[in-house]
């Protein structure tokens, strides 16, 4: 007697997930296949000795080899400073970003006249793509000087700044920060709506408590608006950082893939493909998987626990 109800309770489980179980089975077994399969196979690749030698027999048997790779990676200095140059970027694309959307989004949320057309402005750069933008890009950071001049070196020329001349994304030390350039102007503004958002989310009753209870316009930010705006600016972070460290096609477009001034892993990986490397190629994905994950999956975590709350 005291084992049906337990019986009862199992099957009207079952009846109550099963359905919904069965309508997504067709969407786990696609992600299953070809997000983590691919993801194994990536792996899995990473850790063979794959590389192919036309000139002698085509591909040649690839074997297993571990971590080889990764180490071999890590210690070649063209790597190093692929890593490098990706530090480099992402801080000074996530520190552009969070700030221009910031004070675009500050400036919006006060009553202006116009918002409208200002809001599509700023937003507009982040419905181009980044091939398109990085072919116009290419050209506004032109490094030529002089009578050869373009882009910004001659609209600088022309207006007496002549100081302001660069070789932008041919400069061997500051190369990168070039691209960074561009990609701030893209992305600010998808940042400036998501923090326009968290502004206009603040009850206006909580503003005017704090005006009541005589707090200055510092406090006011500070221990009202500041805290509020907290999810967005960690949301943005993730969201941003996960793409600058993928970042391709925009430093594809602008440079080369063979300028060593603005190289990346992502460049790497492509690189390695070009002449055939799976193994390496496979490596440098994997590696930029797990950065990315790093970045990631403790925020996913932090949320999870938040809307259990």
């Amino acid at each position: 007697m005291a084992g049906k109800p337990k019986q009862r309770k199992r099957n009207g489980g079952i009846r109550h997930w099963g359905p919904g179980l069965l309508l997504i089975s067709p969407s786990l077994l696609l992600v299953g296949v070809f997000v983590y399969g691919l993801i194994g196979a990536n792996f899995w690749t990473s850790m063979q000795n794959t590389h192919t030698a036309p000139q002698v027999s085509g591909v040649e048997p690839s074997h297993f080899v571990g971590l080889e790779n990764f180490f071999h990676l890590f210690t070649q200095p063209s790597f190093q400073t692929s890593l490098w140059h990706l530090l480099v970027f992402t801080f000074s694309f996530l520190g552009g970003t969070l700030l221009l959307g910031f004070l675009w989004a500050w400036l919006l949320e006060k009553p202006l006249k116009g918002e409208g057309f200002f809001r599509a402005v700023f937003l507009f750069p982040m419905a181009v793509s980044f091939i398109a933008s990085g072919v116009v890009w290419r050209w506004l950071l032109s490094s030529s000087t002089g009578e050869q001049a373009t882009g910004l070196n001659r609209l600088f020329q022309m207006v007496g700044l002549d100081f302001l001349q660069n070789q932008w994304t041919q400069s061997l030390k500051y190369g990168i920060l070039a691209i960074v350039v561009p990609a701030v102007w893209q992305l600010a503004g998808y940042v400036m709506a998501l923090f326009l958002a968290g502004f206009r989310g603040i009850p206006s009753e909580l503003r005017e408590a704090a005006k009541v209870d005589g707090a200055t316009e510092w406090q006011l930010y500070r221990h009202i608006i500041f805290p509020q705006l907290t999810p967005i600016a960690l949301s943005a972070v993730i969201i941003i950082g996960h793409m600058s460290l993928k970042s391709f096609d925009l430093i594809i477009s602008i440079t080369s893939k063979d300028w060593f001034q603005t190289v990346v892993p992502a460049v790497d990986m492509y690189n390695y493909m070009n002449v055939l490397d799976y193994s390496n190629s496979a490596a440098v994905g994997a590696i930029l998987l797990v950065i990315v994950a790093v970045l990631v999956i403790p925020y996913l975590i932090h949320d999870s626990r938040e809307s259990r709350r």
